[in-house]
């Protein structure tokens, strides 16, 4: 940066990343966020799988468990499926409405935690009246 610049001119360049990384960090850094996403990505990674291992008239269903692992939110992704291609939507949208219900749950998961745990780190420094 140019030191002729002011403080808050330098504040106003890095606030906007400050926040994207914050919104990354409730997302993808910490531990609920990271274990719910490792839940969804294993969901799908053996949906992929499966059919490489095993045939049958059932083989497509295994796909409803990364559905319902993201259930609140790829419920609008299944609407949106069914108004815009009338319940015969591509694979590629469906797949993406999973990743990005999963990324918007864990963001949802990761404020809840932080508000959790700011909860249980205020009440630590209270101390007695004397």
């Amino acid at each position: 940066m140019n030191s002729t610049q002011p403080n808050n001119a330098r504040a106003d360049r890095t606030g906007g990343t400050d926040r994207i990384r914050g919104l990354a960090r409730l997302t993808l850094a910490n531990r609920v966020s990271a274990v719910y996403l490792t839940v969804v990505g294993g969901a799908m990674a053996v949906a992929a799988a499966q059919p490489l291992f095993g045939t049958g008239p059932d083989a497509s269903l295994v796909w409803v468990w990364p559905a319902l692992f993201t259930f609140p939110a790829f419920g609008f992704v299944a609407w949106l499926g069914e108004a815009g291609w009338g319940g015969d939507a591509p694979t590629w949208f469906f797949v993406g409405g999973i990743v990005l219900s999963a990324l918007v749950q864990s963001l949802a998961l990761g404020t809840v935690w932080r508000v959790l745990r700011g909860r249980r780190d205020n009440r630590r420094h209270l101390t007695t009246a004397h």
